[in-house]
């Protein structure tokens, strides 16, 4: 039997905040996402999306359970992962190309072997051009573009992608979405991504894990029936307004006004 790209198997997670009792925030998550698959998790606010996201990358250690990346057990930050975030986390004194760069500068690589790799993925991600431009020079979309290029320029096994569109208007986060998918199917990566969004969790994966108010347990696991490639049509049809509908019908009794 082939070995899951990922494997999250019972992670519990508590915090305690000063002059308080511990917090209970993931209860006991098990699931495992193969190898290219686009994975979605969503959940109502303050669920703990992305501190379970944060646990898959190593940044946080789980209280129980753990978590297994091609088979091998995560114990902290490490190759093989890499985090794209709602906010764009740029170096602001670094060029576009220099921010993209910058994973590979820890792999012992040439400058110019860099440099070539940086500027493919500046291409890939549609930003020739503005290679020398610096983050305040760049729109919202564009510096997310440059951080979709930085995370794939290490050549992850896995890209966990934290709300990356969030703080975006409505048209450029379209835009990315379909930019997104293009990538995804040339690079053939394996996604775990977290957002609020239900239509865009229904666009984008192949699988939706939804998961209840804090602490978060996993509610249902839902197959995206939805052939690729897909395209923007596919928003305003029956099928994906009933998958929405029954997604908000299960999100509804935990969201909090």
């Amino acid at each position: 039997m082939s070995v899951a790209k990922l494997e999250v198997r019972g992670i519990s997670k508590a915090f305690r905040q000063a002059g308080m009792k511990q917090i209970p925030v993931l209860a006991d998550l098990s699931f495992s996402v193969g190898d290219f698959e686009f994975v979605a998790v969503i959940g109502p606010s303050g669920c703990g999306k992305s501190t379970f996201l944060r646990i898959v990358d190593g940044l946080i250690n789980p209280d129980s359970g753990s978590v297994l990346l091609d088979g091998v057990t995560v114990k902290g930050p490490g190759h093989g992962r890499a985090m794209v975030f709602q906010g764009f986390d740029l170096f602001p004194w670094r060029t576009a190309i220099d921010n993209v760069a910058f994973g590979l500068e820890m792999q012992d690589l040439k400058a110019a072997d860099r440099r070539e790799i940086a500027q493919h993925y500046i291409n890939l991600v549609g930003l020739s051009g503005f290679e020398h431009a610096f983050p305040f020079q760049l729109s919202g979309g564009m510096q997310q573009r440059v951080g979709i290029a930085r995370a794939l320029a290490i050549k992850p096994s896995i890209l966990l992608m934290d709300e990356p569109f969030g703080s975006l208007d409505v048209q450029t986060r379209e835009l990315l979405q379909d930019e997104l998918l293009q990538i995804w199917q040339r690079e053939q990566k394996t996604v775990l991504f977290v957002t609020h969004s239900i239509e865009e969790a229904v666009y984008l994966a192949d699988r939706i894990i939804v998961l209840t108010p804090r602490p978060a347990r996993i509610d249902r696991i839902l197959e995206v029936p939805f052939p690729r490639p897909r395209c923007e049509g596919l928003k305003a049809t029956v099928p994906f307004a009933e998958l929405r509908r029954e997604i908000w019908n299960m999100l509804k009794s935990g969201v909090a006004i």
